[in-house]
């Protein structure tokens, strides 16, 4: 492919994907489907014309998605107000990202364990990356929400990413040691690291305080972002959960006034940190788009659509969506005391972070790949499957309330004015 080509290609796919971006807000129908159809169709034309050799995607998704993973955990924890009056609701989002995820670690477990016949290993390590949600399917998709399900959404999706992630590597930890996956010495050296990890986290986050206001040219947002990734690669080289560093920059960058003691605060500019908040989320939004985009097209047009023409896929992928839409809905229907709960049941998509961690399943030696029926055909299967089922959600809210806005409509219309009754007629 010549330069002159690919000068078209980019910036056209960047354009498709503003539209596609743009098409998804007005009709709910989630733009990452658009992009993964937009990457197979591309595969089906090179293929037309002779381009066969795509070697080069098994390194370039992992890597973008990884960067993908940073920035959006980053813009997600930039999101966040933390308060005290929304100390419930970030509660709320904290335990049902925890219990949903480990209940469908456990259920699916079972399901691939005891009904499918994998070992309990590949059944522990593929179940992981299917039980996580996808922020970044999930906090765009939440925008037509009412403000406190919005809010939900973006607590629940965001921890569900960092535990899910944590917890992974916590698997695969054990597993290389040939330790037993649930013992008191391994949790509590877990809850040991997550504490340490914590506290370093505090520190780093001071230091880009600092540094953010000591630099004074005007390209410093890159030298920042290049630093995350730096600071989340050696988290990655010594199996620790750097995606907390992360989270936890994002989440005092934007809430600086409270969570930062008022010795600490006397050394920096409020005024200006405000400024440069603005700024730095513009930018992180801008990146991650970018990154988002050319992730789900690239993972789109990894995809052979020969390999679909077995059924088996399509009966895992719908057993295991049913598997874990019965866990939201039962969740959120104990948690609320409602047998039809709110559209929240159907925010529960999978994306980028399941795609990124069975990517990583490729490179573990203790997994038998051949001998495994989980793979990326029946992860698309589970992804679209998901999608589809946030769509009809958001479809049957706006559906609910447009009813309601008829019937209000129509009461106006039906109420007739009544004339004030004249008490000098009454008199006589």
């Amino acid at each position: 492919m010549g330069t002159l080509t690919i000068l078209f290609v980019l910036p056209l796919l960047i354009i498709f994907s503003y539209l596609f971006d743009s098409y998804a807000r007005k009709t709910k129908f989630p733009a990452v489907i658009l992009l993964m159809l937009t990457g197979m169709i591309i595969r089906v034309i090179s293929n037309l014309y002779g381009f066969n050799d795509f070697s080069f995607l098994d390194n370039l998704v992992p890597v973008i998605g990884t960067i993908g993973l940073i920035l959006i955990v980053l813009e997600g924890a930039l999101e966040l107000e933390i308060s005290i009056e929304k100390l419930p609701i970030i509660l709320k989002g904290f335990f049902a990202a925890f219990i949903i995820l480990v209940v469908n670690i456990f259920a699916l477990t079972f399901v691939f364990n005891e009904i499918l016949g994998m070992n309990y290993t590949n059944s522990v390590i593929y179940s992981i990356p299917l039980s996580i949600i996808s922020s970044a399917v999930a906090i765009p998709s939440a925008a037509s929400l009412l403000n406190h399900q919005k809010e939900f959404v973006i607590y629940e999706s965001t921890f569900s990413d960092i535990l899910g992630i944590m917890i992974f590597n916590y698997a695969i930890k054990q597993y290389k040691n040939d330790n037993p996956l649930i013992s008191s010495e391994s949790i509590i050296s877990l809850i040991i690291q997550v504490i340490g990890v914590i506290v370093i986290s505090l520190i780093i986050t001071y230091l880009l305080f600092r540094l953010i206001q000591k630099i004074e040219q005007k390209v410093k947002f890159f030298l920042i972002l290049a630093l995350l990734i730096l600071v989340y690669a050696f988290g990655k080289l010594f199996h620790l959960p750097a995606l907390v560093t992360i989270f936890i920059f994002g989440i005092f960058l934007s809430n600086v006034r409270v969570l930062l003691p008022k010795f600490l605060r006397e050394n920096l500019n409020l005024e200006q940190n405000k400024k440069e908040l603005s700024d730095f989320h513009i930018l992180t939004a801008e990146s991650t788009f970018i990154v988002r985009t050319f992730f789900f097209l690239f993972f789109g047009f990894s995809v052979n659509l020969e390999n679909f023409l077995s059924f088996s896929p399509f009966i895992y992928g719908f057993l295991i969506f049913l598997t874990m839409f019965i866990i939201r809905y039962l969740y959120l229907g104990l948690t609320t005391f409602k047998l039809n709960p709110s559209p929240l049941v159907f925010m529960g998509p999978r994306g980028l972070i399941s795609i990124l961690l069975f990517l990583q399943i490729k490179d573990l030696d203790f997994v038998n790949i051949s001998d495994s029926i989980i793979d990326e055909k029946v992860l698309l299967i589970v992804i679209l499957s998901s999608m589809l089922a946030m769509l009809f959600g958001t479809i049957k809210k706006d559906n609910k309330k447009n009813d309601l806005n008829l019937d209000e409509d129509i009461s106006e219309s039906i109420s007739l004015p009544v004339e004030p009754i004249d008490s000098s007629k009454n008199n006589e």
